[in-house]
């Protein structure tokens, strides 16, 4: 999410960029937020990568939203393992708001936090990480 909000920013911020200078922008995106996959041999491929992610060309800025709502349904995950019946009465509760409220606040209705800091995200990614752990076992 952090190299489409990123690479969007980039491309609507510097309106007369080239070509070029749009490859070498998604390249230095993707070697800092990517995977670690080694592209050695595929650069060119690698800098046009980004076509195929039909929100940027679609629906600008809203691929983002997917990150909100994978932060807000991994919270609720978390709420759910310590406490299943509450997580999905908040849960419930947040989607009877409907679009009534700001996205903070559904979000806080279903007990979570609109919030995607490192004090927010790591305990999500670890939590995350023990589970995928504990399933391979």
């Amino acid at each position: 999410m952090a190299l489409g909000d990123a690479f969007q920013h980039w491309v609507y911020t510097h309106p007369s960029h080239t070509r070029e200078e749009r490859a070498k922008t998604w390249t230095e995106l993707v070697n800092r937020f990517g995977s670690g996959v080694d592209w050695t041999g595929y650069e060119e491929q690698q800098a046009y990568t980004w076509h195929g992610i039909l929100h940027f060309f679609t629906v600008p800025f809203y691929y983002i939203e997917y990150g909100f709502a994978q932060t807000g349904a991994l919270q609720v995950w978390m709420r759910s393992l310590q406490n299943y019946q509450e997580a999905v009465e908040r849960y419930w509760s947040a989607l009877s708001l409907g679009g009534a409220y700001p996205l903070p606040k559904l979000f806080e209705a279903a007990g979570a936090k609109f919030q995607f800091g490192y004090d927010n995200l790591k305990p999500l990614m670890d939590a995350i990480e023990e589970k995928l752990d504990n399933s391979a076992t």
